[in-house]
């Protein structure tokens, strides 16, 4: 929506100045989207007089003008075929910058004669694309004065309108709401009718179906003859200029410029191109039109047209015809104001693909009181601009029913606003919006005007209150917030968070992969779980949900290695599915790695992860979950379930009691083989909702502060000869529980089977560290320790010191 600031001031009485205008107009929500000054790029242009106008000596096609500036006489060139002396012309001084070509002007000899100025065209100071004469300004024009002021070229303002604004298509609607807002008076609209002379010799009728009505429930005409179509005044070319529309004729130019004005599209038809009464009817399916931009359109019968009784006319809230247009030998028109469906008006400029002034209104929903008083409004246009009398106004049907009224309380301006206002400012501001408010006991009864078809609810009122008062005047006002309870987590939010730190820290990456498998897989992984299969899944491929979270693990390391990362360590926390019932999702912590331990270096040979890896794996997060690792075992075999997509001997279960918490080791080959993954690859999984939860601490009761001991550890190498058939972790065990206060760490480093062990035996290097917290151990109380410590392993297990 564009319109200049004169025109804006037609109908509002304000002294604000540019700036505060376009300040408030965003304010008040018509937000401005630009500001075009056109009279900016006039600075330095000014009014001269040309006092002689001679033949150039040396060119046939060139004039030698004396131009007053009002304080002294420059001499011009100009080849300009209407460069007379006595006319008013537009000034150019050295060092002004023309604004068609963005040159500065500077004195130069022409034919070589000096020219200390230049004489401009309207195209040279991109006014127009006449460029064939300079151009005349009225002879009253003052010498030496402004150009600007004198052409009334003023700032051009363009707003972006939300789709409910229709009424704010017209400039009187926008002065409507800055006269609210308070920034000056709105001027009155001459509503009066125009007394007819005559009866209308061109009848109306409506040839749509009684079903159809409401595609145009109004049509209105009014003949207007004796008129002479000539050339608008200057004052409404420059207006439809300034906004972008082209001038055609006064009678064309008036309809255009009361769409604009009022934001009533009309249409005017040449009388007596018209055969019978003229009104809307269904267009019929193979009919065409050529319309006033030339082309030509096929019609369906679900186009609404305005026809005549021969012919289509136009297309109706659109376009009008080419064959009915008025032209300079009009002398009777007849004028056509009308109401559309906005739907339809939308569907068949979508289907035609046109846009105009017009569609653009009426697909918005014009104001329904509006066909009589828009007719009016352009009788007295034409009657003043063109001549003529006019007939009778003649229609057919009626303005729909638009009247409503909502129930009002003001006291919700502030419970929905958050604003303050006194009930007299509320209702001050809806009546210069045009609404009319009857108070009574409960509220208000509150009735919009005809042109806000927006309004449908309190809430809209509320809007309107707060959208004159100002958008940006509204405080911005924190919400109350109630004490509220300190967020906890949940004990397996804790254990998660926890777990998920442990297994980051040891250099896995956290990763995220689907619930779900392809069938084959889940059935690699699943043991004795049932398949647990989806009815719809989101791929043919991926029609099972995982029974174990380590083959998208591998398969996300298999993608890795495929791209040339070949030692990848991931990790991933998530449930996985042991049938197909609530209650059946388990949360697993998955670790999985896969190629080397390390990258290759100068320095020595890379290991290959083992199983052992992913053992140390299981024991970081059973510890960081709650289950320390002192009070775990660790079996081997499938007896002692260990799953069978592990390799059968390098594979073991992590358990407390009867209780598997974890299982792990390296993926058997066929698995690999399966997966077409290359190995080695590890991987562990434990199993989170079995471990135990924690003891509850004593409310009020602190946590010991940790004191690190200030005496030497003392650390002792053990080697034991036992059965093969004893596991390290029976041994281990036995020399922990020997003294747990002194005894802080105990690590097996090499295993032998060999020369000097008896058959069936093995050998078993121990490492133990002993931490005095009270004095440094004497060499007696350390061989006590040592003592107890052979005793208990022979007790446990029947071992013996290595000789």
């Amino acid at each position: 929506m564009k319109f200049t600031l004169s025109w804006l001031k037609d109908h509002l009485e304000t002294t604000a100045s540019l700036d505060e205008i376009t300040a408030k107009l965003t304010a008040i929500g018509l937000e401005v989207e630009s500001i075009a000054d056109p009279g900016a790029a006039l600075k330095g242009f000014i009014v001269g007089h040309v006092l002689e106008a001679n033949q150039h000596p040396n060119a046939d096609r060139l004039r030698l003008c004396a131009v007053s500036t009002g304080t002294e006489t420059l001499q011009v060139v100009c080849g300009a075929p209407n460069a007379r002396a006595g006319l008013k012309v537009v000034l150019a001084r050295p060092g002004v910058t023309i604004p068609a070509t963005g040159d500065v002007l500077k004195k130069g000899a022409i034919r070589g004669v000096e020219s200390q100025g230049m004489m401009c065209s309207t195209r040279e100071l991109k006014l127009g694309e006449d460029h064939d004469g300079i151009i005349e300004l009225p002879a009253d024009a003052p010498v030496g004065a402004d150009v600007a002021g004198v052409l009334n070229i003023d700032p051009v303002i363009e707003i972006n309108l939300t789709p409910n604004r229709v009424d704010a298509l017209g400039v009187y609607g926008v002065a409507r709401d800055l006269a609210a807002a308070g920034l000056g008076t709105l001027k009155p609209y001459d509503t009066a009718p125009v007394a007819g002379t005559f009866d209308s010799p061109r009848k109306v009728a409506t040839w749509l179906p009684a079903d159809k009505a409401a595609l145009c429930p109004q049509f209105v005409g009014r003949a207007i003859r004796g008129v002479k179509n000539a050339e608008s005044p200057a004052w409404l070319k420059d207006r439809l200029t300034a906004i972008g529309l082209r001038p055609v004729s006064a009678l064309v130019d008036i309809t255009q410029y009361l769409t604009i004005d009022l934001g009533r599209p009309l249409h005017a038809f040449d009388d007596a191109k018209l055969k019978g009464a003229v009104g809307p009817r269904l267009a019929k399916d193979g009919e065409s039109l050529v319309a006033l931009n030339g082309k030509t359109y096929a019609l369906d019968a679900n186009t609404v047209v305005i026809a005549d009784e021969s012919a289509a006319l136009g297309i109706g809230g659109v376009m009008g015809g080419e064959t009915t247009a008025v032209s300079e030998t009009t002398t009777t028109v007849f004028l056509e104001s009308a109401l559309f469906d906005p739907l339809n008006i939308a569907a068949t400029g979508r289907k035609l693909q046109i846009n105009s002034d017009a569609r653009y209104c009426f697909e918005r929903g014009v104001d329904p009181e509006s066909a009589i008083s828009g007719a009016e409004a352009a009788t007295r246009m034409i009657l003043k601009l063109c001549g003529g009398e006019a007939s009778h106004m003649v229609q057919v049907g009626t303005a729909p029913q638009w009247k409503r009224v909502i129930k009002f309380d003001p006291a919700r301006v502030h419970t929905l606003g958050g604003i303050d206002l006194p009930p007299g400012g509320s209702k001050t501001t809806l009546a210069r919006l045009g609404f009319t408010i009857d108070e009574h006991a409960s509220g208000w009864n509150v009735t919009p005007p005809s042109w806000r078809g927006d309004i449908e609810g309190w809430q809209d009122l509320v809007e309107e209150v707060l959208r004159i008062h100002g958008y940006d005047a509204i405080p911005a006002v924190p919400l109350p917030r109630p004490s509220m309870p300190k967020v906890t987590l949940t004990p397996a939010q804790r254990q998660a968070g926890i777990t998920r730190r442990t297994l980051a820290a040891r250099g896995l990456a956290e990763t995220t992969t689907w619930a779900f498998l392809p069938r084959a897989q889940a059935d690699l992984f699943r043991g004795d779980l049932p398949l647990v299969l989806l009815a719809n899944p989101i791929s043919s491929d991926l029609d099972a949900m995982r029974p174990s979270l380590i083959p998208n693990l591998a398969a996300a390391a298999g993608r890795n290695a495929n791209r040339g990362m070949t030692d990848v360590a991931l990790f991933e926390l998530g449930p996985r599915f042991e049938a197909n019932k609530p209650g059946a999702q388990v949360q697993i912590a998955c670790a999985l790695r896969a190629g080397h331990t390390s990258a290759r270096h100068w320095s020595g040979t890379r290991r290959p992860v083992d199983a052992f890896d992913a053992k140390a794996d299981a024991l970081a997060a059973l510890d960081a979950a709650g289950a320390s690792a002192a009070g775990l075992q660790t079996a081997t075999g499938s007896e002692a379930g260990v799953p069978g997509w592990f390799h059968p001997g390098r594979a073991g279960v992590l358990k407390l009691g009867n209780q598997v918490l974890a299982t792990f080791g390296e993926l058997h080959p066929r698995v690999l083989a399966a997966l077409d993954i290359k190995g080695p690859v590890v991987a562990c999984e434990v199993f989170l909702e079995r471990i135990p939860p924690a003891k509850k601490k004593q409310a009020g009761v602190a946590r010991p502060l940790l004191k690190p001991s200030p005496f030497q550890p003392v650390e002792r190498d053990f080697a034991f000869v036992v059965d093969t058939k004893v596991a390290a972790e029976t041994v281990l065990r036995a020399v922990r529980n020997v003294d747990k206060a002194l005894i802080t760490d105990v690590g097996l480093f090499d295993v032998y089977v060999g020369a000097g062990i008896g058959a069936g035996e093995k050998s078993l290097a121990l490492s133990v560290t002993l931490q005095p917290r009270d004095a440094t151990l004497t060499d007696a109380e350390i061989e006590a320790v040592a003592a107890k410590v052979v005793a208990a392993v022979e007790k446990a297990c029947g071992g013996r010191l290595r000789a």
